[in-house]
């Protein structure tokens, strides 16, 4: 899963200290991972054993006492990893650089809603809670928060970005970057280990057709026999890439920069090829998503270098968690 460092001008975990939270957030993924999957085990084997013995019950007419003796045996020596053995990865074990003070908003305790089939459906269920706990890293630190919008809970391009992209990738979502203190927003910028990518989506009605010419101000937007006229996407695309360039070299930050004009439920028609920009439209889709999240190298200084300069020049709009539960009570008690 892809780190969500920046979520459009929400407070975020990772602008307090970027060196620490990406190598904290991957040990914790994989230990907490791992005690989920074995405790779903676990489960899985007592539920199995329990069906078992009933089974065995039903055929026997005379219970055997020596057998029952076995079976008890049997069940104290089961090999339970989270009591027996002493070498498990424990999760307060994940970091010796955990704040103590963040308990109550830095743990991720996945828990099993229901028992998955196969561990298939387990990692669903898993990475599910993950990108919900990660939402609450791009929205909140321990004495500072944003209100979060519902929509990105429900938003189905941010949840394949940060659940599809491998650990190493950083992503910015909707990021209000600032440049001579004038807000400007972008759309999605992703930091991958030695490459940057600034990605516009088009995305209304299903199987709409986009036809358009990038000396144009209007493309045409068809959808069936209606026409509309909308914005030339490549407008936004290459403000987006000049902003981030801008930034980069004020940062003295030499990263490759991808335009990618993305339509994932939709067609763009374009005549002929732009220069250095990348369309992707649902017919090239999966596999242009496919080869993009192979690249799993591991992360890098100068990776960090550009994550760090993107943050800095980042629109924060937060409030104190203190006085938010102190208004939060004043209204209580005016409305008593």
């Amino acid at each position: 899963m892809a780190q969500l460092i920046k979520l459009q001008d929400y407070v975020s975990r990772y602008q307090i200290d970027l060196k620490r939270y990406p190598t904290q957030y991957v040990r914790l993924k994989h230990v907490q991972w791992k005690r989920m999957n074995e405790e779903w085990r676990a489960n899985s084997n007592a539920a199995v054993e329990l069906e078992e013995m009933m089974i065995d019950q039903q055929e026997e007419k005379k219970p055997n006492l020596f057998k029952r003796l076995f079976k008890r045996k049997e069940k104290e020596m089961w090999d339970n990893p989270w009591e027996q053995d002493p070498s498990t990865i424990k999760f307060e074990d994940v970091a010796d650089d955990v704040i103590p003070e963040e308990t109550s908003t830095l743990n991720f305790n996945p828990t099993l809603l229901y028992n998955p089939q196969n561990e298939v459906d387990l990692k669903r269920m898993y990475l599910d809670q993950l990108f919900h706990f990660q939402l609450k890293w791009a929205s909140s630190t321990l004495r500072e928060k944003s209100h979060l919008d519902p929509k990105y809970q429900r938003d189905t391009w941010l949840r394949t970005l940060v659940q599809k992209l491998p650990d190493t990738y950083f992503v910015l979502y909707d990021p209000i970057l600032q440049l001579k203190k004038a807000p400007i927003e972008v759309g999605v910028i992703v930091l991958a280990p030695t490459e940057c990518y600034v990605i516009q989506l088009i995305e209304e009605e299903d199987v709409a057709a986009f036809t358009g010419d990038s000396k144009e101000r209007f493309w045409t937007k068809k959808i069936g026999e209606q026409d509309k006229k909308v914005l030339n996407p490549l407008i936004s695309l290459k403000r987006m890439e000049k902003v981030v360039q801008q930034i980069f070299e004020e940062a003295d930050v030499s990263l490759d920069i991808h335009r990618i004009l993305l339509s994932r439920n939709g067609y763009i028609d374009y005549p002929g090829s732009i220069y250095d920009i990348k369309i992707v439209d649902r017919r090239h889709y999966d596999s242009w998503f496919e080869e993009w999240k192979r690249n799993a190298s591991p992360m890098k200084h100068l990776q960090f270098k550009a994550a760090e300069a993107l943050l800095e020049h980042s629109q924060t709009t937060s409030f104190n968690r203190g006085d938010w539960y102190k208004t939060k009570d004043s209204v209580e008690k005016f409305d008593l």
